[in-house]
C-alpha cells in the first residue's frame, strides 16, 4: 500500500501501511535521519518533528493519521552550509555534547519560538521539558534558544 505525505514542502508517496510510525518512514523511506530513535515510547523527544508547526513524537505517530498535514524535520530548517538562525545559535553556544537529543531539542525550540518569539528562560525550560538530554547540556541548550530569540528579534 502507498501512503502520501507532505514532508519539508514536498509530496512523497511511500510504500507503507497507514499504521507505520512516521519515524520509520522518515528514516527508512525518505532518508531523513534528523529524527532519532530514542525510547520508542514518546518519552525522550529524540524523534520530535513538527506536524503543522506543532512538535510531535514521530516514533508513535502513525502516518495514516497525518492526512494533509505538513511534516517538518530538521532537514527542512536549514543546511550544513546555511543553517537557520536556531541551528546557528546551537552551534555558537556549543549546545551539543553527544548530539543525540539535539535534533529533537531544535524542533521543540522551533515550535516554541514560532508560538512565542520572545520567551523567558522559564518558558524555554517549560517548552523543552519533554526533551531529555543525558549529557547535561541543558544550560547551553537554554542559552542557544534564548540567543536565537534575540537574533530573530533583530531581523
Amino acid at each position: 500500500m502507498a501512503v502520501s505525505l507532505k514532508v519539508n514542502g514536498a509530496m512523497h508517496s511511500v510504500p507503507a501501511e497507514p499504521n507505520a510510525p512516521l519515524l520509520y518512514v522518515l528514516r527508512n523511506d525518505l532518508s531523513l535521519n534528523g529524527a532519532k530513535f530514542g525510547c520508542g515510547l514518546a518519552q525522550c523527544g529524540a524523534c520530535t518533528v513538527l506536524v503543522d508547526g506543532k512538535p510531535v513524537r514521530s516514533c508513535v505517530t502513525e502516518i495514516g493519521s497525518l492526512g494533509q498535514s505538513e511534516v517538518t524535520t530538521l532537514e527542512g530548517l536549514g543546511t550544513a552550509g546555511k543553517p537557520d538562525l536556531l541551528q546557528q545559535a546551537f552551534i555558537e553556544e556549543q549546545a551539543a555534547q553527544c548530539g543525540y537529543c539535539i535534533n529533537g531539542m531544535i524542533m521543540s525550540a522551533k515550535a516554541l519560538l514560532d508560538r512565542n518569539p520572545n520567551p523567558t528562560e522559564a518558558q524555554v525550560r517549560d517548552g523543552l521539558a519533554g526533551n531529555l538530554c543525558r549529557c547535561g547540556t541543558h544550560g547551553r541548550i537554554i542559552r542557544a534558544v534564548l540567543k536565537a530569540s534575540q537574533v530573530m528579534g533583530r531581523i
